[in-house]
């Protein structure tokens, strides 16, 4: 099996749009609509064939985390190579990096992190393993 598509609600797909294409880098892919149905409107990391469902609506999860919790609930993660570097171009882009007590990237044994939000509160990370995390990942792997 293969992950092909994840939902994100947002209210505003033409704001969510333009936060995923022009602030965090995404591509669109797709945007139509068939009758008697909702706007389908997809965009994804460029090189990468996951899809992000940009889905009109309004969410009403409460996972009952507290801002201790940071990005220990749902959250969408991606890594990167330089987790320093990505917070500074988000944070000159305006992106919300306020999440729990969290509000820049965090060193931790297995590397670096950083989380934000887009305008609708969905919670995404950036991180960087080190190679204490690459290790362990790679281990992982080997045991399934």
């Amino acid at each position: 099996m293969q992950l092909t598509h994840v939902p994100i609600v947002v209210r505003d797909q033409d704001q969510a749009l333009a936060f995923y294409t022009d602030v965090l880098g995404f591509e669109k892919r797709a945007d139509y609509q068939q009758p008697g149905r909702g706007r389908w409107l997809t965009v994804g990391v460029k090189g990468e064939s996951l899809e992000f469902i940009l889905v009109q609506g309004e969410a009403n999860v409460d996972l009952g985390l507290g801002p201790e919790a940071g990005s220990g609930g749902h959250h969408i993660a991606f890594t990167t190579t330089d987790c320093q570097q990505d917070y500074e171009t988000l944070k000159a882009r305006g992106v919300n990096l306020s999440v729990g007590n969290y509000t820049k990237p965090i060193k931790q044994a297995w590397g670096t992190s950083v989380s934000f939000k887009d305008a609708d509160g969905n919670l995404f990370s950036l991180v960087q393993p080190n190679i204490v995390g690459k290790v362990f990942t790679a281990v992982s792997r080997l045991r399934r």
